[in-house]
């Protein structure tokens, strides 16, 4: 479907796009970058829904409406990669393969216009602030479906945990919810050697972060996924003083509304009963960022059609306790949300690990099913 001009083109771009990250609601050179190679193809191309979030579309406006979307944020990791196109900006990185799908998508945004859109609309996101800050509930809130209305919306995120070759689209949940929380744990500070005369904040501190993490096996059957983690905990400024403050902060994840309420209840429960035991004070805030990811079945199985056309693998795999904010999206539109392997051979880093690169080699193979899902769409 692409030559290997084009392909060489794209991985250029990724590379470019690697060596140039940025993080959520920054992404400006970025979306110059989309809105410029968009617009030299003839697709119509609007900017600013989410400060830097670019939305594209092609069609005659008449008949089915389908939006592709791309993430386009980094982290705010410092890369070790030691690559020819690792990051030029301390502490910034493309450590989840966003570079790799805002390229995906170009690639087969240049394919699609090419061939031009018979019939409905194709409608190009590429959103910024992925990363935990909620760019897709933003560029809604700004009119995204209001102003470019969509039937299906799609989204596919490299996976490094799968084969090349394999796609996977399952029926229902995806990815999880998540909150985040920070606990904050005060009472009376004093010697380190009369230990008695001051309240436990380090005791109770650590007490909640073991029993805190306990919760989903004590308050959730084991059939209802769900996870609790203690991910920070920051108290003390010397051997010989027992601190009067410890705070503790970490991320809660479930599928089911009714385990995340569960969550939340038993975590204020839990840490108020600890910290009251050791004399002292607990407040909690705590707060819920991403629903769920859950497609819709009709559209999941249109991927794997098209997937299986393509000769990809399409079986099913677990859903995956991380989180994704196409969940705000799939909540207003039917649609679905894939994972295309991406493993390397040998070292294979995760997914925003400081040695993560993207798998350059799976760039034709997400655009060419952007394409044939495009076509699909809108042609019939």
């Amino acid at each position: 479907m692409f030559d290997n001009t084009h392909i060489e083109e794209a991985v250029a771009w990724r590379r470019d796009l690697h060596r140039h990250p940025e993080i959520a609601y920054q992404e400006t050179r970025t979306s110059d970058m989309i809105a410029r190679l968009l617009d030299g193809w003839g697709w119509q191309v609007t900017r600013g829904l989410a400060t830097t979030g670019v939305v594209a579309t092609m069609g005659d406006g008449d008949g089915p409406r389908i939006g592709l979307r791309a993430d386009i944020d980094a982290l705010p990791i410092h890369e070790v990669t030691g690559l020819d196109h690792a990051s030029t900006i301390p502490g910034m990185m493309h450590a989840c393969g966003h570079d790799g799908h805002t390229s995906m998508l170009l690639l087969a945004a240049r394919q699609i216009a090419a061939e031009g859109v018979a019939g409905g609309t194709v409608t190009l996101i590429f959103q910024p602030a992925e990363e935990s800050e909620a760019g897709a509930r933003v560029m809604i809130e700004d009119g995204l479906f209001d102003r470019f209305p969509c039937d299906t919306v799609y989204a596919i995120h490299n996976w490094p945990g799968l084969a090349p070759g394999r796609l996977v689209a399952r029926d229902d949940a995806m990815m999880a919810a998540f909150a985040v929380f920070d606990i904050t744990i005060s009472g009376k500070g004093g010697h380190g050697a009369m230990p008695e005369q001051s309240d436990g904040v380090i005791a109770a501190a650590a007490r909640i972060a073991a029993a805190a993490q306990e919760i989903p096996a004590r308050s959730l059957s084991p059939l209802t996924p769900s996870v609790l983690s203690i991910t920070q905990i920051h108290s003390g400024s010397a051997y010989n003083i027992c601190p009067d403050t410890a705070t503790l902060a970490g991320t809660a994840r479930w599928f089911d509304a009714g385990a995340g309420d569960i969550l939340e209840r038993r975590l204020s429960e839990v840490a108020s009963g600890i910290a009251t035991a050791h004399g002292c004070k607990m407040q909690i805030d705590y707060q819920r960022r991403y629903p769920a990811t859950i497609n819709t079945a009709a559209e999941a199985a249109i991927a794997r059609e098209i997937g299986d056309a393509m000769g990809l693998d399409t079986s099913t795999a677990d859903p995956s306790m991380a989180s994704e904010d196409f969940a705000f999206m799939l909540q207003k539109v039917p649609g679905a949300y894939l994972w295309l392997g991406a493993a390397r051979e040998g070292n294979n880093p995760g997914l925003h690990a400081t040695t993560f690169d993207f798998n350059d080699k799976i760039l034709p193979v997400g655009a060419e099913f952007w394409v044939r899902l495009a076509q699909r769409a809108t042609r019939g």
